[in-house]
């Protein structure tokens, strides 16, 4: 369940701009979703090889070039239906909460 949260939350954040690497670590922090390297780079790989995800070299003032993600269209279709599965899921837990409730 973690690893489909994490590829999601990693679309979210690319659906707003591109980042790189230690952004998304960054950004997953702040939000309390903890994730090393290890972990992030095969999973950016593996949406990149899916077609979800592609990235574009940028330079950078602090060394080499960095690679940013960034959604592809497809991976902006996945987003979309990944969306309305969470909605989906979301409206269902309540549900069942509320009834759990009275």
């Amino acid at each position: 369940m973690r690893k489909g949260m994490l590829e999601y939350c990693i679309m979210l954040l690319l659906d707003e701009k591109p980042y790189y690497t230690s952004d998304i670590i960054n950004r997953l922090k702040e939000a309390d979703l903890l994730v090393v390297e290890g972990t992030l780079y095969p999973l950016l790989t593996r949406l990149k090889n899916d077609g979800i995800l592609s990235y574009q070299w940028q330079e950078s003032t602090q060394g080499p070039p960095r690679k940013y993600y960034v959604l592809t269209d497809d991976g902006k279709d996945v987003l979309k239906q990944l969306e309305a599965a969470w909605n989906e899921l979301e409206s269902t837990v309540h549900n069942l909460k509320m009834k759990n409730e009275e």
